[in-house]
């Protein structure tokens, strides 16, 4: 019985996970630009807006090397550094050999309230794989690592508009680094900003700065 019940359990968040995938792509059509509708230009200041999201903080500090450390500015405070309490990431990205990243952020839809309470979101708290380092990398090497199937999960540029419109059904990491709670800084504009910028970019040929 107990079996059945893990199974069903399983199965349903497959679904959900499935259905969410198929609203994100859909929602994700209406996000897309035609290509070449935007300029170069235009491309390369769509690009300075996501740079200044990618490189908050808020967006960065889970982007990490192999190393597994993560960074946190916890509320109250603007500079980033070394995450408290010796909280290593592992080989799993969540702290599975060690301590679990979901101890203290835990896995709920609920608001980031009250503040300093550790960050949560819809999804397990956890690293970004490796090949998607952030924090301490230039705007220039984000852009070629962003538009680089290789590194970014073979997405092309509706690939990563699709991402982003999936992370969002599931309230995810994403839009929560707008809604991080009281005290915390956040990135510049909006999600839906972001996703417009995103867009733009995409449209222009995902054009980096030199």
């Amino acid at each position: 019985m107990k079996r059945s019940l893990i199974a069903l359990a399983l199965a349903a968040s497959a679904m959900a996970a499935l259905t969410g995938i198929v609203a994100a792509k859909d929602e994700a059509k209406n996000d897309v630009l035609p290509a070449g509708s935007i300029s170069r230009a235009e491309g390369l200041e769509a690009w300075k807006r996501i740079e200044a999201v990618v490189t908050h903080p808020r967006c960065a500090n889970c982007h990490v090397d192999a190393k597994a450390i993560p960074i946190w500015t916890p509320a109250g405070e603007t500079k980033p550094r070394i995450h408290g309490m010796n909280i290593h990431g592992g080989d799993s990205r969540i702290g599975a050999g060690q301590l679990a990243c979901s101890t203290c952020h835990m896995t709920s839809t609920q608001a980031n309230e009250p503040a300093p309470s550790p960050p949560r979101a819809g999804i397990d708290w956890q690293l970004a794989p490796v090949e998607f380092i952030w924090f301490g990398k230039s705007g220039a090497e984000i852009c070629a690592q962003l538009k680089d199937p290789k590194r970014n999960g073979g997405r092309d540029a509706v690939g990563l508009l699709e991402h982003l419109r999936h992370d969002a059904s599931l309230n995810g990491f994403i839009p929560r680094g707008w809604a991080p709670g009281a005290g915390r800084t956040t990135p510049p504009g909006t999600f839906e900003d972001h996703v417009k910028d995103m867009a733009k970019w995409g449209a222009a040929g995902q054009p980096c700065p030199n």
